[in-house]
């Protein structure tokens, strides 16, 4: 049937309505009537009637296949204003208004740096759009140039392992060279090892692991954080740009640098606690047990920094206190996606925090703990809307909180 397309959903579908129900369409943009097959509340478009102005050719051959990206057949300034609005929306629903939202920060920078591969049948790709059907890839723009040959690192990896199963491989361009782990896999045998020590010569890989035990190491992966240089654990999380990082820490840092003790909670291996460490002291604490080991001796190997104290402590469930918080004048929280609406709570009810930095992947959830604050004393001062995943629906927040 043909449908005419209002606007574009929060998750990155256009949006129409049939019988007075909303159609989530993929790959439509607001304004275009498209010929779609429709299934209850979701359609696949067979021919666009009528283009929108502001449809342009999409970067990538596999777009439309590949689940990876959903908008990059959109004009960049529709993009973001539309990514700007979900932030926007999101407050707004919260009764925050008002308040100063900075302009959407293109932050993909160079590309991202890091990415998990499926291989199958020797063949290594993505999720088609919500499907678990696999869509072999053989380049990925969106990436950094030193993964350009992530998909054929993968493939190979994966055949050293020689199982007949699906294997996920997570791979991350270090400054030093490409870090690699293989998900789900333990103990690979003695053969297993030296094919995969094979593959890491051919490919200049510097370590690859299995499920967090390291196989080999020809270079210590490293990423420089403020001139201190961290090796994050296997498979571990980091920001997915280098320059998302950067957009972050240039919010976070300033607006915590004059207070002489803050807390880094939900700190990772510390891509804000050692940036913070130059100029106060830090406590910095994260249930990532491996994190932390790796924020510890990130610290053993610095210099300059005033002292920083790294725990692994789990927030989710056991948020720091008002009383445990007391002589902390400032913090930053950067949580999973679900929030950490309980540690905000703690935070407002410390009396003597006067500032707090909520960072967030989620703009529903920050929302939310940005009302737990607000209702706790604070005010919002600031919002900055941080653009990392290019082409997708995800957008980080950064806000700045002080009373």
């Amino acid at each position: 049937m043909n449908l005419t397309l209002e606007a574009m959903g929060a998750r990155g579908e256009g949006v129409a309505h049939r019988d007075g129900a909303r159609v989530y369409v993929p790959y439509a943009l607001p304004g275009e009537r498209v010929r779609a097959d429709v299934h209850g509340d979701r359609a696949r478009i067979t021919e666009v009637i009528d283009a929108a102005p502001d449809r342009v050719s999409p970067a990538c051959g596999h777009f439309g296949k590949c689940g990876g990206c959903l908008l990059q057949h959109w004009s960049p300034s529709s993009y973001a204003r539309w990514k700007r609005q979900l932030v926007v929306d999101a407050l707004s629903r919260q009764g925050l208004s008002g308040i100063e939202i900075a302009r959407l920060v293109d932050a993909h920078g160079t590309g991202r740096r890091r990415v998990t591969l499926t291989v199958t049948n020797g063949r290594a790709g993505f999720s088609a759009h919500r499907s678990h059907t696999h869509v072999p890839v053989d380049t990925c723009p969106v990436l950094v140039p030193q993964l350009a040959r992530a998909p054929e690192i993968a493939v190979a990896l994966a055949g050293a392992l020689k199982l007949k199963t699906p294997q996920r491989v997570h791979l991350m361009a270090s400054d030093t060279g490409i870090d690699c782990d293989l998900a789900g896999v333990d103990d690979p045998d003695l053969g297993a090892r030296v094919r995969i020590a094979d593959v890491a010569e051919k490919f200049g890989l510097a370590r690859v692991c299995a499920s967090g035990e390291m196989l080999i190491e020809r270079i210590r992966p490293v990423l420089d954080v403020g001139g201190t240089a961290v090796t994050p654990p296997p498979g571990g999380f980091a920001q997915a740009t280098a320059a998302g990082e950067a957009a972050l820490a240039a919010t976070v840092i300033p607006a915590l640098a004059q207070h002489p003790v803050v807390a880094d909670l939900f700190c990772g291996w510390g891509a804000f606690g050692l940036r913070l460490a130059k100029a106060s002291r830090v406590l910095a604490v994260d249930s990532d047990k491996a994190a932390i080991a790796a924020l510890q001796a990130a610290m053993r190997g610095a210099a300059g920094l005033k002292p920083l104290i790294a725990k692994a402590h789990n927030l989710m469930r056991d948020p720091l206190t008002a009383p445990e918080l007391r002589g902390i004048t400032a913090a930053v929280f950067d949580p999973p996606r679900a929030g950490a609406a309980r540690q905000a709570a703690e935070l407002a009810a410390a009396e003597g925090v006067r500032t707090v930095v909520g960072v967030s992947c989620d703009a529903g959830t920050f929302a939310r703990d940005a009302g737990i604050l607000v209702q706790g004393g604070f005010r919002l001062d600031r919002v900055v809307p941080v653009d990392q995943f290019r082409y997708t629906a995800h957008v980080e927040v950064v806000g700045v909180f002080n009373r």
